[in-house]
């Protein structure tokens, strides 16, 4: 399993979002590339730049930032927030991002997908942010999109989706456990990449995370940020326990 760290930025800073709202923002780091090397120092197998005033606002001033971000470090970087076009996807290509993450867009115009992934193959994921009744949040866990993950997840992997970053919605990740049932809903339904996108409170949630299994298929990765920099557990004990599997 990879182990990808995860990098909010807003107005130009990494961030935390206890619950999933921009509002209530909590400021990490003024230097969000500096963040991204201590990550990659520290040993992240991946960087996942989520760039919240796109996905909120619709301002893609943090695009610039998330170029030097991919040419300040020598892993892999996955970014999402407000990509709703084929022209936001060119440009996040063009910052020599490796995939790039939709959300809302994907889900309400799958024919979008179709040819967005076409077009780019095996470089579009698709982020889900699922309430406890399986419908699919939008806009920033905003809004229900009448949308439930089962039926979804079939037509986007139809539409050749590369993978899936999958999270519960409104989730305090320092707090609230891992929804293993929905990551095993997701292996059931898909054969592309599932991660874990959540995070996860300590070493046992990291280790239920290792184990998950559906017909012999396993998690393809986990997303972390806060609780490593909390001190749950380190870099070293994630790397070891997710090696494992």
């Amino acid at each position: 399993m990879d182990f990808y760290a995860r990098i909010n930025i807003l107005g130009g800073r990494a961030v935390r979002l206890p619950k999933g709202d921009v509002r209530d923002a909590v400021s990490l780091d003024a230097d969000p590339v500096a963040r991204a090397q201590g990550w990659v120092a520290k040993g992240a197998d991946r960087l996942f730049v989520v760039d919240l005033d796109a996905a909120a606002y619709r301002d893609t001033r943090n695009r610039p930032l998330i170029g030097r971000i991919v040419e300040a470090v020598d892993v892999p970087v996955h970014a999402a927030g407000g990509v709703r076009s084929a022209g936001d996807v060119a440009c996040m290509l063009d910052l020599g991002v490796e995939q790039v993450g939709m959300g809302t867009a994907a889900v309400n115009n799958q024919v979008q997908l179709w040819d967005l992934c076409r077009d780019n193959p095996g470089r579009i994921f698709v982020t889900l942010d699922v309430l406890p009744d399986e419908e699919l949040a939008t806009r920033g866990w905003m809004a229900g999109s009448g949308r439930y993950l089962e039926e979804t997840l079939i037509e986007l992997s139809s539409a050749g989706a590369a993978g899936f970053h999958v999270q519960a919605a409104n989730r305090d990740a320092l707090v609230e456990p891992t929804n293993l049932g929905l990551l095993r809903a997701t292996l059931a339904v898909v054969e592309e990449p599932v991660i874990a996108s959540g995070g996860a409170r300590d070493v046992a949630d990291l280790t239920s995370l290792r184990d998950l299994v559906h017909e012999g298929r396993r998690l393809q990765g986990v997303v972390v940020g806060r609780e490593v920099t909390e001190g749950r557990f380190s870099i070293e004990e994630a790397r070891a326990l997710l090696g494992e599997a």
